[in-house]
């Protein structure tokens, strides 16, 4: 019988950041898997990051996780989206080389001291006395733990739909995970079922590819780790993605197949992703579009697949195949493997704590796709702190949560515990109410010191974070005593398009305007008098910083004054005994819902659907 500190069992996204995270922090692990070839294996999509995806993948390397670095290593295409706005919205994407992706990601795990790898699926939870004890796998074996971390993404009794045709499984040629759900309800625990959906793979060989539209990576391929070196970046070949459309034609096909649509006929239960639709959700829900974007992405350097990103579908084979054929440069297309849809159990996240343990079986976690996301990003961020929390807890040293204002982490979770789930949860940037002091930027700012803490993240770059820190707060100290006359700027601000100055101005207005540059001011500075502009020109990060710091910072004091009338919520604690069925004085609603929540601060309850205004006035007063 064997016997670990802590047992992953999953070894997707969410599971490899779980196990390696709670290895490095010098627990006993084990990571269950079904098959070692598959870990952290690219289900849909074969990329990591996007919209706020991005900001997640920076925060968990910036917590000492590894998704950055893997995807780092395998990417065929680096971008970084919504560059015309805002630095609150820029956003990292990478196209991966499917089949690299996880050859890197099993040889961080083999290679990850304290982690054992062990190939079996789990059929059953133990528990005693409502802690969790250990697994039974499908061969009979009983591993003990003395904390389990579930990260079974979509295979709790899946099933695959495409048509007419049924046929269980966890992901496409895989098997289901059958009987650890049915133990876990037995133990009290609710569950729902979710659905998701993948597109076709296309033969790029059978492609007209000068039919549709280019779409480069940049030019300076900027990575997501900070432990990458960016001498050697980007390691892999670089590669093109395509946009094409669909058509009128297309859409009257593809609705020839809703008669036998499993999202149509009823026979799918679980809820789909409103913001990743099948592609006939999209042409009933917005009749008004005669086309959709269609995005052709290569699957790999070594195979001709090419994934086609929004034309995920689950109806009849031939009917995806002949409306393929309508959109330009798929004319002569080869399907080589038709989209489907999967159907699973997950367990509404109501029923953890914000560090993702159980509220009913102690030392129990949920990771990922499991408590009703959707994503690698999003797996892979819940993966990391539910393998902190877990090495905490057995090493009797306090939780770790991460708050709203401190990380698109912290508003991840916060959502998936104090909101319903509804549909599988994407993360947005518009989800975050402090978005512009959560940049990817500044992941490292905010989040390094905590991977320090618990040993994820090594003293050298801890120290180049400090070093860093030293010059943006000299920066912040000198730059407004440094003038420029109106004879040395001038010239360069008629070429930034703002209007020159009359005599000298600080260098700190001169910034706050749009187009202005920190660096080009900085290079018309007198460097004798002011020797610490050579300094600040020497490192691209600290320029990066004071410069976004400086054009916004009105917004950025504005948001710090909303965090300060937050943390007044946040920090008022409600005791576990309190009992809401007593308080008269709250809505019938509001009462329910605090009661099945059993939220740990007023901050944390205020944001529970339901719950009104009138409700938190009544717990404060009851509070004090």
């Amino acid at each position: 019988m064997k016997a670990f500190d802590i047992l992953v069992a999953g070894a997707g996204h969410a599971g490899v950041e779980a196990a390696v995270a709670a290895a490095r922090m010098g627990c006993d692990v084990a990571l269950l898997t079904m098959d070692k070839n598959a870990l952290a294996r690219m289900s849909c999509n074969p990329a990591i990051g996007g919209t706020a995806k991005g900001h997640l993948v920076h925060e968990i390397d910036a917590l000492g996780g590894v998704m950055g670095e893997i995807a780092d290593r395998t990417g065929i295409q680096f971008k970084i989206l919504n560059q015309s706005k805002g630095p609150a919205i820029w956003s990292s994407r990478c196209q991966s080389d499917r089949d690299l992706y996880s050859q890197k990601a099993l040889r961080v795990v083999e290679n990850q001291k304290n982690l054992t790898l062990i190939e079996g699926m789990a059929i059953e939870a133990i528990e005693e006395d409502k802690k969790i004890k250990g697994i039974i796998t499908s061969q009979g074996e009983t591993i003990l733990c003395k904390a389990l971390v579930l990260t079974c993404g979509t295979f709790l009794n899946g099933i695959l739909f495409a048509g007419l045709k049924t046929w269980e499984g966890g992901r496409y040629g895989e098997p289901p995970a059958v009987g650890l759900s049915q133990s876990l309800v037995k133990m009290g625990i609710e569950i729902g079922r979710l659905k998701t959906g993948t597109p076709p793979r296309l033969n790029g060989k059978s492609i007209d590819f000068a039919a549709t539209k280019v779409q480069k990576g940049d030019e300076i391929p900027v990575p997501f780790s900070v432990r990458t070196d960016r001498s050697s970046f980007p390691v892999l070949p670089q590669r093109d993605c395509y946009l094409t459309y669909t058509s009128t034609k297309t859409h009257e096909i593809l609705k020839k197949g809703f008669d036998e649509s499993p999202l149509f006929t009823g026979r799918i239960k679980g809820v789909g992703p409103r913001y990743c639709p099948s592609i006939e959700t999209k042409i009933v829900r917005f009749t008004d579009k005669e086309k959709h974007q269609i995005f052709l992405e290569p699957e790999g350097l070594s195979t001709d697949l090419y994934y086609v990103n929004g034309f995920s579908t689950s109806l009849p084979e031939d009917i995806q195949l002949e409306a393929l054929h309508t959109i330009p440069g798929l004319e002569k297309a080869e399907m080589v493997r038709a989209g489907y849809a999967i159907d699973y159990d997950f367990f509404p996240a109501h029923q953890l704590e914000m560090t993702l343990e159980s509220k009913i079986i102690s030392s129990l976690y949920f990771a990922g796709q499991i408590n009703g996301t959707s994503g690698y990003e999003e797996a892979g961020a819940q993966g990391i702190i539910a393998g902190i929390n877990a090495a905490l807890k057995i090493q009797g040293r306090e939780e770790f949560i991460l708050k709203r204002n401190e990380a698109y982490i912290g508003v991840l979770i916060d959502d998936l515990i104090h909101k319903p789930t509804l549909e599988p949860y994407r993360i947005f940037t518009s989800r975050a109410e402090y978005r512009l002091l959560l940049r990817e930027d500044n992941a490292d700012r905010r989040l390094s010191s905590y991977g320090y803490e618990f040993g994820l993240i090594s003293s050298e770059e801890y120290e180049n974070l400090e070093k860093l820190e030293e010059r943006i707060e000299k920066g912040h100290e000198i730059l407004p005593s440094i003038r420029l006359y109106a004879k040395d700027v001038n010239e360069y601000l008629q070429q930034a398009q703002t209007t020159p100055i009359e005599s000298t101005e600080s260098i700190v207005t001169l910034c706050k305007r749009p187009l202005v540059s920190l660096r080009c001011l900085l290079e018309l500075t007198n460097k004798e008098k002011y020797p610490v502009a050579e300094e600040i020109i020497g490192c691209e990060k600290t320029i990066q910083q004071l410069e976004i710091e400086l054009k916004y910072e009105g917004y950025i004091k504005r948001q710090d004054l909303n965090i300060k009338r937050f943390a007044k919520l946040e920090n008022h604690k409600i005791p576990a005994f309190f009992d809401y069925s007593k308080i008269k004085a709250l809505s019938n609603e509001g009462r329910e819902k605090l009661m099945k929540m059993k939220p740990r601060t007023l901050g944390q309850a205020s944001r529970i659907s339901g719950v009104s205004p009138a409700d938190i006035s009544v717990l404060m007063v009851l509070l004090k």
